[in-house]
Order: C-alpha cells, then sequence, then structure tokens
C-alpha cells in the first residue's frame, strides 16, 4: 500500500488569502494531519461555510462542498449521517459559526455526530472589510472599526461545553506542529469535536496580531499548552458525576484565560456521551450496515425507489 503524504492533500490551485493570514498555517496542519492519519483523500469531505475560511475546501484534495453562510455544520453532519464511513470535516470562520451558524452550533452540540469542526477565528468579518465578529472583545477598536466594538463578546470554548460538544480544543495556527496533533485528536475523538484556532488577521485586526501573540510587549509568548502544565482533558466512559463536575470546573477556568496568557491544547474529551450513530443503532440496528448512502435509490431503468415513508417508520420520526 501505497503511504499517504500531506502532498497527496495539496491542489496545484492559487490562493487568494492575504499574505501572513493565518489560514495558511491551518491548510498547512490540515493536510499533514489528514496524511498522519493516513486517509485516503476519496473518504474524506471537507465542508466550508463563508468567508476566507471558506475557501478552504477548493484546497484540499477530497471531496469538498460550499454551503449557505451558517450552515456548514447541517451539511456536514447529513452527509457523516448518510455515509458514517466518510471521515467529515467542517470549517468555518468566527462570523460564520457564532453570528448566523450559532442556532446550528448550538443544537450540533446537543447531537454529538462524529465529525469535526475547525474554526478559524481572527475576531472580525476579514472578507468583508473587517466588521466585528462575535468573538471580538467589548470595548476594542480595530483599524477598521469607526467606533470601539458596543457589543459583547462570544466565548467559543464556553458556548461548545454548554452545547455539548465531547471534545473540545484549540490551536494558533502558527503553531503548526501542534495544530496538526489537534486535528488529528479531534478526528480520532468518536463524537463531535470543535477545535477553535486563534489567528491574527493582517490587514484588519491590528490588535491581535503575530507580534502580540507572541508577546513581543511582554518578553514571553501569550499561547502555552495546557499540557505542559499537567492540565488531563479526559473523562472516562466510566467516570462519575462528581469526577465529570471536577472537570467541568477547571474547564471553565481555563476558558476564562486570555490576555498575557493564552492556554491552548485539549481541554475536553469527554466520553460518557454516546454518538448520535450509537443512538440511531438503537433504533434501527441494521444502520451502520446499510445507511442511507448504500440503499439503491432506482431501478435499472433510472425509476425511484425511494420510499421515504419507510426512513421515517425506521427514524420513528413520524
Amino acid at each position: 500500500m501505497t503511504k499517504i503524504t500531506a502532498k497527496d492533500y495539496q491542489v496545484e490551485e492559487p490562493i487568494d488569502w492575504c499574505p501572513g493570514c493565518g489560514d495558511y498555517g491551518i491548510l498547512n496542519a490540515l493536510q499533514q494531519a489528514l496524511a498522519k492519519l493516513g486517509l485516503t483523500p476519496h473518504k474524506v469531505a471537507i465542508f466550508g461555510g463563508i468567508g476566507c475560511s471558506g475557501k478552504t475546501q477548493y484546497h484540499v484534495n477530497a471531496y469538498g462542498v460550499h454551503t449557505l453562510h451558517g450552515r456548514v455544520l447541517p451539511y456536514a453532519m447529513g452527509t457523516k449521517l448518510a455515509n458514517p464511513e466518510l471521515t467529515v470535516i467542517a470549517v468555518g470562520g468566527d462570523g460564520d459559526g457564532f453570528a448566523i451558524g450559532a442556532g446550528h452550533f448550538v443544537n450540533s452540540g446537543r447531537r454529538n455526530v462524529d465529525l469535526t469542526y475547525i474554526l478559524y477565528n481572527n475576531e472580525v468579518y476579514g472578507l468583508t472589510k473587517g466588521q466585528a465578529s462575535p468573538t471580538l472583545p467589548l470595548g476594542l477598536q480595530t483599524k477598521s472599526l469607526p467606533e470601539p466594538n458596543m457589543q459583547g463578546q462570544v466565548n467559543s470554548l464556553l458556548l461548545a461545553l454548554a452545547s455539548g460538544f465531547t471534545w473540545i480544543g484549540r490551536g494558533y495556527a502558527y503553531n503548526i506542529r501542534q495544530l496538526v496533533d489537534l486535528i488529528q485528536r479531534a478526528i480520532n475523538h468518536p463524537g463531535l469535536a470543535y477545535l477553535e484556532v486563534i489567528q491574527p488577521c493582517p490587514t484588519y485586526n491590528n490588535l491581535h496580531t503575530r507580534d502580540w501573540f507572541a508577546g513581543k510587549d511582554l518578553g514571553h509568548s501569550r499561547i502555552y499548552d495546557v499540557a505542559e502544565e499537567g492540565y488531563d482533558p479526559l473523562v472516562p466512559q466510566d467516570a462519575d458525576e462528581s469526577y465529570l463536575y471536577e472537570k467541568i470546573c477547571y474547564y471553565i477556568e481555563k476558558a476564562h484565560e486570555w490576555g498575557d496568557r493564552i492556554p491552548t491544547g485539549v481541554f475536553l474529551e469527554n466520553h460518557l456521551v454516546p454518538t448520535f450513530e450509537d443512538r440511531l443503532c438503537q433504533r434501527t440496528p441494521t444502520y451502520r450496515e446499510r445507511p442511507p448512502a448504500r440503499r439503491v435509490i432506482a431501478d435499472e431503468e433510472g425509476r425511484t425507489l425511494t420510499d421515504l415513508s419507510k426512513i421515517f417508520v425506521e427514524m420513528m420520526m413520524r
């Protein structure tokens, strides 16, 4: 068997992201992670939202779908449930995910479908001249804003926890080595994984720049890995409520850290919650052997054989 390399996931198409954009680092890490996992491109599907990040799937040699604004997770979930053998990855920006897509983010967390959501967080709408996104803190004024931001900030790590995501992590676009590892761990997690990637927007965000993250004003990097300080994100399958509560309290403490110290790494790896696919199997034991993508939908002459009423009966959704 031929070894898969990152080159197998590269596409020879021009990229129009701005010079210095963190998107390059995320794309590089994603290609490396898929190769390290030994996944063949025809077994991977990448879904992009709207914005600069929504161009990612065009630069990865795999199935790619460019979805509607804020709807990347419903598309990704539908595909994964139709064909559970696919490795499904959704990517999107902070505006796409936490403004128009906030409802889908919350309800995706409730379902725990086995896929990975990578959120590019640069705190602005980079594709449309740098308006404040939901992740820009209250009172900050980037160079593209005429006045300081009047709205409060969405803490995506806390929202992911409250929504029910069972794997939650954070990376930095310029720490590609760590990001490769985080993407692999997110994909390997059996359930819904959320990976926030913080990054500079060199064109519109003049506050949280590469130099700021590097801590040139402090004399030390703001970015650190929670694993280096002994943080343990694992909630095993046999954990009791008191153990889970203790983990959540520590998680909340880390999720609030920002400023002179910014934590990265894996914050939660919860194995207590069954995946949505496992729940489907409880109702339809043949689901994994005969998922929707494997069902014959037309006869030899192309006439439909699809009877949706049978599916609704199986899922007990009528």
